[in-house]
């Protein structure tokens, strides 16, 4: 009896990759848009209430950034739907899913600016202590591993 050889990948045409590979990003994206909006839905509050006055011109520097980056990301993690919105239907699926597939990774970049920024805010307020940098530099390396360093390893280790 022959040993059949086990095939890697998937039997798809272009298309049909593009299709799968769209349907992935979009749920991908669905987490992602989520955290975001809500984080960046929070931030715009901050501004309205009497504590913000109180907080240092450093502060409110760092608010300042971090919630123009908390816009950027959820642009840029919206920019998928609008994407695929204006391109249907013109027979370039595969060249929307990555550029898609671009413009979410660079919403995850500047998510994590946003929560950085976050973090290192609440934190700044909630305790004046030095060891507020080392901490959110931990939960940074943290987030680095999980999203980027975790994956590409995996990525390195179990492909060809």
């Amino acid at each position: 009896m022959t040993e059949q050889v086990r095939r890697r990948g998937r039997d798809e045409t272009a298309e049909e990759r593009a299709d799968r590979m769209w349907g992935e990003l979009i749920q991908e994206v669905r987490v992602a848009q989520m955290g975001v909006q809500i984080l960046f839905g929070f931030l715009l509050t901050v501004v309205f209430t009497t504590k913000y006055d109180t907080l240092s011109d450093s502060n409110q520097a760092i608010y300042i950034v971090t919630v123009v980056l908390g816009s950027s990301a959820t642009g840029a993690l919206i920019g998928p739907v609008s994407l695929h919105r204006l391109v249907a239907g013109r027979r370039i699926k595969p060249q929307a899913v990555e550029w898609a597939s671009r413009l979410t990774f660079v919403g995850l970049v500047l998510l994590l600016g946003t929560m950085t920024g976050s973090l290192l805010l609440i934190l700044r307020v909630a305790t004046h202590d030095g060891y507020v940098p080392w901490l959110v530099a931990g939960v940074v390396v943290w987030y680095l591993v999980c999203w980027y360093a975790l994956p590409l390893w995996v990525r390195r280790r179990h492909t060809e």
